[in-house]
């Protein structure tokens, strides 16, 4: 009877010792997994702001660490004024060619789209070089804003909108208004320079995107660019996603000038010095659609 109570006891004993060595064996194998990054340091891809498709701006990112700033506003929290277009799909009425009195030859509206056709102004002999003239404005110049707009580049192509454009004196509207990048990311070869200064939706020549999110050439973009003096602020919105932003002046906006092709005391002395200007479209030769233009002041 001692005998067979003694051994029943060892049982237990050898039993209740190999359960926690069991369950340590499972541990050991549930960490064997690789570790997954959730942030790379340099962007925000993989996250956006609760409830929106696009990241807040409160957030940015600052050596490689994710900051979050409370005193920064979304763009239009500050805006009460009501959307104003600028194109009512059927006439070129508040626009005119860039140092004229009339409306470009090279444009055209179609199913409500302002077209730009190179073709339309080219020269008749094959020797002569297209001068690449006929860049349109606003009639009205705007300081604070929101600009909202859809474009549609054709394969290769390029193009760009400006604000705070100058007339009269300047032979070119980029002698004052910097420009936002329109751009075929997938042929033109503009796409394809390190850093990418002149990729669409970039501030051209300036500051890079963050990220390509570009649709297609023959496809439409959506952009919403928001110009702020009074916080020194620029964003841009391409297709919801927020990939540029950058100073309208002091010493960060005149470090990124001085460093550009805008660095010219001569030709560009006047870059990006007024805050009040026009809103410009750009011929730069190749054919680009506009549609859904309005503007909101803030």
């Amino acid at each position: 009877m001692k005998q067979t109570i003694l051994t029943t006891l060892i049982l237990l004993i050898i039993s209740c010792n190999q359960v926690p060595k069991k369950k340590e064996n499972q541990t050991e194998q549930s960490v064997k997994g690789e570790w997954i990054s959730l942030f790379d340091g340099k962007s925000f891809d993989g996250w956006h702001q609760f409830n929106k498709n696009k990241m807040s701006t409160a957030r940015k990112i600052v050596d490689g660490a994710m900051v979050f700033d409370p005193n920064k506003k979304e763009p239009n929290s500050d805006s009460q004024a009501e959307w104003v277009s600028l194109f009512d799909g059927k006439t070129f009425d508040g626009w005119h060619q860039f140092n004229k009195s009339e409306m470009s030859p090279s444009w055209y509206i179609k199913n409500g789209e302002m077209i730009f056709d190179p073709k339309l102004s080219r020269e008749k002999s094959l020797f002569s070089k297209r001068k690449q003239v006929h860049n349109i404005v606003t009639e009205r110049e705007f300081k604070n804003f929101e600009l909202s707009l859809e474009w549609k580049i054709s394969k290769k192509g390029n193009s760009g909108i400006f604000w705070a454009v100058k007339e009269g004196d300047y032979k070119k509207p980029y002698q004052t208004g910097p420009e936002i990048q329109i751009l075929d990311n997938k042929r033109h070869k503009d796409a394809f320079i390190n850093p990418k200064f002149h990729q669409a939706g970039a501030l051209y020549d300036l500051v890079q995107p963050t990220s390509d999110v570009c649709n297609p050439a023959g496809e439409w973009n959506h952009v919403l660019i928001y110009i702020n003096h009074n916080s020194n602020e620029g964003i841009v919105r391409l297709n919801d996603f927020e990939i540029v932003s950058f100073p309208l002046s002091g010493p960060e906006w005149d470090s990124l000038v001085s460093n550009s092709k805008f660095g010219d005391d001569v030709e560009f002395k006047d870059f990006g010095k007024f805050k009040t200007g026009k809103i410009g479209l750009q011929d730069h030769g190749d054919m680009v659609s506009f549609r859904n233009i309005k503007i909101r002041e803030l």
